[in-house]
């Protein structure tokens, strides 16, 4: 049986079946720049808060080794998951800078007003790889059904080809499953991983 925290600000609520540590095992079929890149990996996925607006996101991945080799990282990755809404004057931010007024905390109301027509609610979220590419993804979730597809994607100049990505989450009988498509190294967007994990 899933719990859901209580204590959680009213724009986690959407979000809330995240939260916790999630492990498990996934697939890589991808075929990029005349190469097929195959394989099971291990996944660990974390969702925590602090009490503010937004989950903490990391997650680590390693390739199965052959028996007397060593596994291998795949990425690394950190960021945050929010509800998509306009800056208030009551937020922090942008940097170390204070809100300008407090007012009191976001309802339940004030979330319900975010509700897109498709019954979901739009969210943005950012995340940077241990490779130093950072992504912006923006998407919508709708009960146990996270859909995201990157807005912006920054890398180095020494970084490889990196063009888009989307990904799906969705909370499949108390299992985190999540694929991600990737366009790379000269690909168009196409399956790249996917996994199943349960919480730990």
């Amino acid at each position: 049986m899933l719990e859901l925290p209580t204590d959680l600000p009213a724009d986690l609520a959407p979000l809330s079946w995240l939260i916790g540590v999630w492990e498990g095992t996934g697939v890589i079929e991808y075929t990029a720049d005349g190469h097929r890149f195959e394989g099971e990996f291990t996944h660990r996925v974390s969702f925590s808060h602090d009490g503010a607006g937004y989950l903490n996101y990391s997650a680590t991945g390693w390739m199965a080794a052959a028996e007397g080799e060593s596994s291998v990282a795949l990425v690394a990755e950190s960021g945050f998951w929010r509800l998509s809404r306009p800056a208030i004057a009551a937020d922090p931010g942008p940097a170390l800078l204070p809100p300008i007024e407090s007012t009191p905390a976001r309802t339940v109301d004030d979330v319900e007003q975010l509700r897109a027509d498709s019954g979901g609610f739009p969210i943005e979220v950012s995340l940077a790889h241990s490779d130093g590419t950072l992504e912006l993804y923006l998407g919508e979730i709708n009960g146990p059904r996270i859909d995201i597809a990157t807005d912006a994607i920054v890398r180095g100049a020494g970084g490889k080809e990196y063009g888009a990505a989307s990904r799906m989450y969705g909370l499949v009988e108390g299992h985190l499953l999540w694929a991600w498509d990737i366009a790379a190294l000269g690909s168009e967007l196409a399956s790249h991983a996917s996994a199943r994990l349960a919480k730990v």
